[in-house]
């Protein structure tokens, strides 16, 4: 295998003739189709290499197999961390540039309006920042590009940034790195209106990819306690936001109604919920993050969140969105005496218990 690849790489070098390229690089395309071809080339350096280096090729066809390459490879985590972390020095020939990080090439790419790979790189983007352990890696490479983290929430809730992409994956993107910390603090900004201006993709139709991705990324920043109270304020109102996918057209008389958000009230006879489970899972989990504290506890139960949780249980099939929701329903329908904690968070569990309900989970 090593011998065929050494082969491949002499012919998707810059300089190579165009057809020999192109035939070289469906053949490289075909190989990270499959678990053991994916794993022979990245574990062959000199072929990641040669590969950032075609990512900007002057061919559209060249760029575009490239790209479709490396998202096959970044797929897998040891392929992701390959690329990542490859080390453009070594490999780079005489009297030639080394490619720029593969971070940077993406970014190059989504933000040029005119770039036909530009959703791939997307999806590179999101494949490479899956690793909890390279996250700020990523974000170091970001801030080293000379874009903001400003100009990626512009274009990613700009109508038709590129007429030939979509710019979807950018949603996981924004999910993944709001694992860190740092990007929270960016995302929860009050004089930014970051966080407002994502939440309308709550019910975005027409990707759930995009969906999924801001979704994500607001259950992520509701791991930020000190912020619930301005999240759950007139201000932002993210409780309404995360309530609604999960709503359905279930008609309340008019006490019950008045409780709940504005935003929830005298839903149309075709409403529908969210259909994706996990999607589901994660609006239960952003609400029980949320629900850390008494003062917003409280908040939560004055809006007849349980009504909308009742009717949500009802209806739900998936026995893992089922579980999220009969643990947001404990919370809520237990009166704070009986809870006997102000912060949730600080609540020390004995270690035989968590592994008691970490199997319970599973087995659920």
């Amino acid at each position: 295998m090593e011998k065929a690849l050494e082969e491949l790489v002499n012919f998707v070098r810059i300089g190579a003739r165009l057809d020999l390229k192109t035939v070289a690089l469906e053949n490289i395309l075909d190989l990270t189709g499959s678990p053991d071809g994916v794993a022979a080339v990245y574990n062959y350096p000199p072929l990641l290499f040669a590969l950032l280096t075609l990512l900007q090729d002057k061919s559209a066809l060249i760029a575009k197999d490239v790209s479709l390459s490396l998202i096959n490879i970044t797929a897998q985590e040891k392929g992701a961390a390959a690329v990542l972390e490859l080390d453009l020095s070594v490999e780079c020939p005489p009297l030639q540039l080394p490619p720029e990080n593969i971070v940077k090439q993406c970014l190059k790419e989504i933000f040029n309006k005119e770039s036909k790979i530009a959703d791939q790189c997307c999806m590179i983007l999101s494949n490479v920042s899956r690793l909890r352990h390279l996250i700020e890696k990523v974000i170091d490479l970001i801030e080293e590009s000379g874009h903001t983290f400003d100009e990626l929430i512009e274009i990613f809730t700009k109508n038709e940034y590129n007429k030939s992409a979509k710019l979807h994956y950018l949603g996981p993107v924004l999910s993944n790195l709001t694992q860190s910390r740092r990007v929270r603090t960016f995302v929860l900004d009050k004089s930014k209106c970051v966080i407002q201006r994502l939440l309308p993709f709550t019910e975005y139709k027409d990707s759930m990819v995009r969906r999924g991705g801001v979704i994500g990324t607001l259950k992520n920043c509701c791991f930020e306690t000190d912020y619930h109270e301005w999240l759950l304020s007139e201000d932002v109102d993210i409780l309404s936001r995360l309530l609604l996918p999960l709503a359905g057209p279930e008609e309340f008389d008019e006490e019950d109604n008045d409780k709940l958000p504005l935003d929830l009230q005298y839903l149309p006879e075709d409403k529908t919920r969210e259909g994706d489970p996990d999607i589901r899972c994660i609006l239960i989990e952003a609400i029980t993050q949320l629900c850390s504290t008494r003062v917003n506890r409280e908040y939560i139960r004055d809006k007849n969140t349980y009504i909308i949780l009742r009717e949500l249980h009802k209806w739900e099939k998936d026995p893992k969105a089922l579980l999220a929701c009969e643990n947001l329903v404990d919370i809520l329908i237990r009166t704070e005496e009986e809870i006997g904690e102000n912060n949730l968070k600080e609540l020390e569990i004995p270690t035989h218990l968590i592994e008691n309900f970490n199997q319970i989970a599973e087995e659920a």
